[in-house]
């Protein structure tokens, strides 16, 4: 009896180790509810009233095909950029000490706080035909604003603080003892980097590419000024939803933004089991 009693009180007291669980679970679930799901749930409905072929007509149609093409390419490209140099960013940030550095580290946040209209503006002002720097890359034979380049230039500008910070705290953690250990072995830079830093490493450069890649798709302030928006050319799917809108085509327009959150979930799932397992690798 006295063992049952004891049983009795050991799992109350791990019931109570979390005390308002499920009052604070309910509360996340319902929020979570109203500010996404729902609005999901409506996006669903809404494009189910097409059907299937009327979606597939209006997914298959020139224009939106190189409207999602544009959106998703640069991108992937964007943030595969971002991925390469915002590690090496938050490793000159954690691994070196430099005048100005709490100054530079502070500036990586600027996309966050600056308005993404404004962004646009000054980029199309320095990339231009007659910018400060797009002049000279047009004698150069490089053609930056009202191009695709543009389009990632301006990708790349929003989402470089997303890997940074993201990479920043676990490259802080990752134990300075074996990259030592490594190089007393007679282990070379490279391969102490690639066999000791860059496995702990991976899981959050992945997470970085997925955040600066679903900000890049869906990005539409920073781009529209830079992009020229010609049809079929640089016009990307967040200004041809827009287009759609103003024209009061609402099916068309929930069936871009259809398209575009379910090609997102793909990837987006695709980059997270790849996390998953690259986590377990190096667990």
């Amino acid at each position: 009896m006295a063992v049952t009693t004891s049983s009795r009180h050991e799992r109350a007291g791990r019931k109570r180790v979390l005390p308002g669980f499920g009052l604070s679970l309910g509360i996340t679930l319902a929020w979570l509810g109203v500010i996404v799901l729902i609005p999901l749930a409506g996006l669903f409905v809404k494009a189910g009233g097409l059907g299937l072929q009327g979606l597939w007509e209006i997914w298959t149609q020139p224009r939106v095909l190189s409207a999602l093409k544009l959106s998703f390419g640069t991108a992937f490209a964007a943030a595969a950029f971002n991925a390469v140099m915002g590690t090496l960013v938050a490793w000159v940030f954690v691994r070196y000490r430099f005048p100005g550095k709490r100054i530079f580290d502070a500036m990586i946040d600027l996309p966050f706080a600056l308005p993404t209209a404004v962004a646009g503006i000054a980029l199309t002002a320095l990339y231009g035909p007659s910018g400060w720097i797009g002049q000279w890359l047009e004698k150069a034979g490089i053609k930056v604003a009202y191009t695709s380049l543009g389009i990632v230039v301006a990708l790349v500008f929003v989402g470089l603080p997303f890997v940074v910070r993201v990479v920043q705290p676990v490259l802080a953690e990752v134990e300075r003892e074996l990259e030592e250990a490594a190089a007393t072995l007679g282990a070379s830079r490279w391969h102490t980097v690639s066999r000791v830093v860059l496995p702990a490493l991976w899981p959050a450069v992945l997470a970085g590419f997925g955040l600066a890649f679903a900000r890049g798709v869906g990005e539409y302030g920073s781009v529209i000024f830079i992009a020229g928006n010609l049809p079929g050319l640089t016009e990307i799917a967040p200004l041809l939803i827009t287009f759609r809108l103003d024209e009061y085509d609402y099916a068309s327009a929930t069936a871009i933004a259809l398209a575009m959150l379910l090609l997102s979930l793909a990837v987006l799932l695709v980059i997270n089991t790849l996390q998953a397992r690259l986590s377990r690798r190096g667990g």
